[in-house]
């Protein structure tokens, strides 16, 4: 099996610097996947699925941390409710000119899905496709629920514990920003709506049927709401972390749903 060539480097954002890794296919004839995080993500906490992404389409993949998280420069303000689309409009236009992504597909987990589909509805022409894995599509109570319930148990010193391996000196600042924005009363009408009808590339939108932060209303708002053909995949007995849970069913879908998208 061809294995990647992994290369990490920093690119120049608004406010710091943001840490890149690529997993490199050397095949420049397919657009490369581009990996957006969680709520509490970061590059290395995709752990082996890039890897195994890569090898299952033959596609170079390119995962960053969003400034704040992992090894990207840290951040002290909290951020805005509007944080989503400042992704879109303002982190990744940068970080795709300096990494030269003329055209890209976006494979993004849960917020991360939702700043997928403002990215290709910002930039039409250069996004291929989408992948969203438990997006977000606005803001239901499940979602306030499983955000409450981890709130509490990150005050477990153990708990926390596990955050500072993946974010360091800037694991309150990700916490305190996931848990701030979401449970703003000023967040709660948040949606997609803005950014669903201007998406014409495919979508495929991946959910699990026990998420904890969703229900299938997500996806389906998502499939219904784009302009291009999409598609949703319900995984049985999965959670917020389709990739983790059920990779071989993850990859098996990607790999058939980029099968002819050049």
């Amino acid at each position: 099996m061809e294995h990647p060539r992994i290369k990490d480097t920093l690119v120049e954002v608004p406010g710091g610097q943001v840490f890149v890794r690529q997993w490199n296919m050397g095949r420049q004839n397919l657009a490369p996947i581009v990996l957006l995080h969680d709520s509490l993500g970061s590059v290395e906490l995709w752990r082996g699925f890039p890897e195994a992404l890569a090898q299952a389409t033959g596609r170079t993949v390119w995962a960053y941390d969003r400034l704040g998280f992992g090894q990207s420069s840290p951040r002290h303000e909290q951020p805005s409710t509007a944080f989503i689309l400042e992704e879109a409009r303002l982190y990744f236009p940068a970080i795709a000119e300096q990494l030269k992504l003329d055209e890209y597909i976006l494979f993004g987990h849960s917020v991360g899905g939702a700043m997928a589909i403002c990215i290709a509805a910002h930039r039409p022409n250069r996004c291929r496709a989408v992948i969203t894995e438990a997006a977000q599509a606005f803001v239901e109570e499940r979602t306030l629920e499983g955000i409450r319930t981890a709130q509490t148990n990150f005050e477990d010193p153990a708990q926390f514990a596990r955050l500072t391996r993946w974010h360091g000196g800037k694991a309150r600042w990700v916490l305190e920003a996931w848990t701030g924005v979401w449970l703003s009363p000023a967040f709660r009408g948040w949606t997609l709506e803005v950014c669903l009808p201007r998406v014409r590339c495919p979508v495929l939108a991946l959910h699990g049927d026990r998420d904890e932060y969703g229900s299938v209303a997500f996806p389906s708002r998502i499939v219904k709401g784009v302009q291009g053909p999409a598609r949703m995949e319900v995984l049985q007995n999965c959670g917020h972390v389709p990739h983790r849970e059920q990779e071989p069913l993850v990859l098996k879908l990607v790999e058939d749903f980029l099968q002819n998208i050049p």
